[in-house]
């Protein structure tokens, strides 16, 4: 495993900038690389997009939606009956009701058990903010420099990672995965 420090930049230029200051520093290329961190639930993990298989607020839904068809078919079917009753209508009038009873109940069921967004805060931001990403291939000497360079730059959410370095790149770099910061550059939040 490689030692790895990280800054991230709104900008591609202002994070180009930071990897010129890097090399006149005397980082060199092979140990510099620059990518782009897409916004937490964008990362495509999932063949129909998005970070998680399924939404959590959604995991009580089917519970709900099983509740609303019960009694669903049976306010269904008490108007059904009472359409038949009243009205002398076909037998059918109180299948139909019931069945539609059943569906309605369902849909309210299912919406009725599904969590709602609660306001964000500074506890449950995402782990990693999207941004432009200077990462360095660094030594235990090296290191405290590249962060300094990376905060005199601009750089926010300055971290230190153990990661695979190869070919120049931080090859198992994980968007989901919270970042831990180099506790003297932790940018603070206004």
């Amino acid at each position: 495993m490689s030692l790895i420090i990280a800054g991230r930049f709104q900008t591609f230029p202002a994070a180009e900038s930071a990897a010129q200051r890097l090399f006149a520093r005397g980082f060199v290329e092979e140990d510099v690389t620059l990518f782009f961190v897409n916004p937490s639930g964008q990362h495509a993990r999932y063949p129909v997009g998005g970070d998680v298989s399924t939404d959590p607020g959604a995991s009580g839904a089917p519970k709900g939606a099983g509740k609303g068809v019960t009694i669903g078919v049976v306010i269904g079917a008490v108007v059904g009956a009472a359409v038949f009753a009243v009205f002398h209508a076909p037998l059918l009038v109180s299948v139909i009701a019931a069945g539609v009873g059943a569906y309605v109940g369902s849909l309210v069921g299912a919406m009725s058990h599904t969590n709602k967004p609660k306001a964000v805060s500074h506890a449950q931001e995402p782990a990693r903010h999207a941004g432009v990403l200077v990462a360095v291939h660094v030594s235990p000497e090296t290191q405290e420099p590249a962060a300094t360079v990376l905060r005199e730059a601009g750089g926010m959410d300055i971290e230190r990672a153990s990661g695979r370095w190869k070919q120049g790149r931080w090859s198992d770099f994980d968007p989901l995965q919270p970042p831990h910061p180099v506790s003297e550059y932790v940018h603070t939040r206004a």
